[in-house]
């Protein structure tokens, strides 16, 4: 599933004062034995192993980076919304500050694209929150796939709050680190910050998707979704090199990891990934969701057409089948992943499907709208399973723009949808 550095939070009073209802835990202020337990956490999930990565986390205190950040007082859906900035140095704040830093969750860095500089902690109402740091765990799988090593050139694409900058800069050393945002209050406050760090990575204000031309790096990470694998992106990765972006659809359910690599002797090679999570959407990426009333219609609703059958959907750990399912069924299929049991839905025309257990080796399908879900997914699990039930496939990226993901034996195989006309890149 797509879209995980989302941070819904408590409601909760006026700056640093928990509603009546609301009970806040009683956080001890050390963020050195917060960090620890931080990165302790993260081996346990698997997310994290020994290494250079590892070790960085140790010594990176996120409160230098992060000074301040959002929490929202509002509950979710409530218009206004009401969000409190909460800062390091006024002691009151720290408690529930430390714990947004180093719970592993997304934090909530900036409102309506304000300068990140000089801000005075209080209340918000209204508004968007435009930038966070993404949910730890995902940003260390990441780099830890990057294999960051002393020496090498790495630009990192979405500088956000520069926790991957501080992690790179770190591990191989300032002088080859690029960072890039296209808000310059970002990229203003990360310069700052790191300098506090004592590291000097270079920092670049402009869009991501167009790196920094006439360089190459030996890594490239970037922070955000996208549709396709940016070319000029590509085109920096030196001889060795390795490049990661998500790549996802329209819809948030089914992302892709893209890695584009560069052997020695010049050639790419490019595969894409089904993961369960993924970065969210970069700037100005259309995306679709299922509104509160469809998915309550899914839940309730007793649908057009019922049937039995003794064919089980394909399973969530079919990662594989899913990306797929996304882009070649096309119409923007998004999964309800709060229900109880598969529940899908396209929004664009209003159809559905529900398959629940209905006893050994049986399921009940229920299905409504102009397209029959459940058939499209039957047979399309047919013509995966005779391709091998990949989790992986080729990705062939053509110089001109277009990009075609195909299973190994070429059985099952589509085209990446175009980049939006206009669309810009931010982390």
């Amino acid at each position: 599933m797509s879209d995980l550095d989302t941070n819904p939070a408590p409601a909760t009073g006026p700056l640093g004062q928990p509603d009546e209802d609301t009970v806040l835990p009683d956080i001890t202020v050390d963020p050195g034995a917060a960090r620890t337990a931080m990165v302790a956490r993260l081996e346990e999930e698997g997310a994290l192993g020994p290494g250079t990565v590892r070790d960085a986390l140790l010594v990176l205190p996120r409160e230098v980076l992060m000074p301040q950040a959002y929490v929202r007082r509002s509950t979710v859906g409530k218009k206004p919304s009401r969000w409190d900035l909460l800062d390091w140095s006024e002691p009151l704040d720290r408690p529930e500050l430390q714990g947004l830093l180093y719970d592993g969750a997304s934090v909530l860095i900036q409102h309506n694209g304000e300068p990140l500089l000089g801000r005075t902690r209080g209340s918000r109402s209204g508004g968007l929150i435009t930038s966070m740091s993404t949910v730890v765990g995902l940003t260390v799988s990441l780099l830890d796939q990057l294999d960051l090593r002393s020496g090498q050139r790495v630009l990192d694409v979405g500088t956000g709050a520069g926790v991957t900058a501080a992690v790179a800069c770190q591990v191989c050393g300032d002088s080859g680190v690029v960072t890039l945002d296209r808000d310059r209050h970002l990229t203003a406050a990360a310069a700052v910050r790191l300098a506090d760090l004592g590291h000097r990575p270079q920092t670049v204000c402009g869009p991501g998707e167009q790196g920094c031309p006439g360089r190459l790096f030996d890594r490239i990470f970037v922070s955000y979704a996208m549709e396709q694998v940016p070319m000029a992106l590509a085109g920096q990765v030196a001889p060795g090199g390795r490049l990661l972006v998500n790549v996802t659809t329209r819809s948030p359910s089914w992302p892709a990891l893209a890695v584009v690599e560069r052997d020695e002797d010049g050639r790419l090679h490019a595969e894409l990934r089904a993961v369960e999570f993924a970065h969210r959407a970069g700037h100005g990426m259309r995306r679709i969701f299922l509104t509160e009333e469809f998915r309550d219609r899914i839940a309730d609703d007793p649908g057009t057409w019922t049937q039995r059958s003794k064919l089980a959907p394909p399973a969530d750990t079919d990662r594989g089948f899913w990306l797929a399912a996304d882009h070649v069924l096309g119409g923007g299929l998004v999964r309800d992943f709060q229900a109880e049991h598969l529940s899908i839905g396209a929004p664009d025309c209003g159809s559905w499907m529900r398959v629940e257990p209905a006893g050994p080796r049986r399921w009940t399908v229920r299905t409504n709208g102009p397209r029959d879900i459940s058939k499209e997914i039957q047979d399309l699990a047919v013509l995966w399973r005779s391709a091998g039930s990949p989790d992986h496939y080729r990705l062939i990226l053509d110089p001109t723009g277009g990009q075609r993901a195909t299973s190994q034996c070429g059985r099952l195989s589509w085209e990446l949808p175009p980049r939006n006309s206009g669309e810009r890149a931010a982390s």
